[in-house]
């Protein structure tokens, strides 16, 4: 499986890391070993004094497919959760000053932990206007719909699967709302999507 995740997708997260919004969808790409096995803690790696948080509704692909068509997109998945991207923002800083590509700032291992239960899609009411948050030591910290996305999930999928064949299994992380910041040891994590919690992550 892959982890394929989408940035700049709401518009006050690229403003507020002074990044220009994309007009077309942004994807890069964690390994497998970016999955954090369930139950078990993030520990912060020494390579980075600034890990960030950035949390994402996730999308589960249930088919294999490639250049989906938009209105066939839905077909693909039937499940949401969410994840969190965490991001060594030192490192991409770096990076992006020399030019660089900045892997090493996204996909590093336990960079991408998903939550412990997944939604249906038939539990849903409406896939576009799904509210979550992000809650840090009990106080919130994000807080997105998916309303906002500049990008719906079915776009990423057409868009995606003209260049990647997407299969079973493999996870879209669709952006992340304004609101990122950094994490610190004996920091708690509790994600929701809705007011079901979905998320809960220890920091070490």
């Amino acid at each position: 499986m892959k982890i394929i995740c989408i940035g700049r997708n709401y518009a006050k997260h690229a403003k507020e890391l002074n990044n220009p919004l994309p007009k077309e969808p942004v994807f890069f790409f964690k390994p497998d070993t970016a999955l954090l096995p369930k139950k078990q803690p993030f520990f912060i790696p020494n390579f980075s004094d600034d890990i960030h948080y950035e949390a994402e509704i996730v999308v589960r692909i249930n088919r294999v497919g490639k250049n989906i068509q938009k209105k066939f997109a839905h077909k693909y998945y039937d499940e949401i959760g969410l994840g969190i991207d965490f991001t060594a923002r030192d490192i991409q800083q770096s990076c992006k000053e020399k030019g660089l590509p900045w892997e090493k700032a996204k996909a590093f291992d336990g960079s991408a932990p998903v939550g412990q239960s997944f939604i249906p899609i038939s539990e849903v009411k409406d896939l576009n206007n799904v509210n979550f948050k992000l809650l840090i030591n009990g106080e919130q910290r994000q807080v997105g719909n998916t309303s906002d996305m500049v990008f719906s999930i079915d776009t990423i999928i057409e868009y995606i699967s003209q260049f990647v064949t997407l299969k079973i299994g493999d996870l879209i992380f669709t952006g992340t709302p304004e609101g990122v910041g950094p994490v610190k040891i004996n920091d708690h994590l509790e994600g929701f999507i809705e007011n079901k919690k979905v998320l809960d992550l220890k920091i070490k």
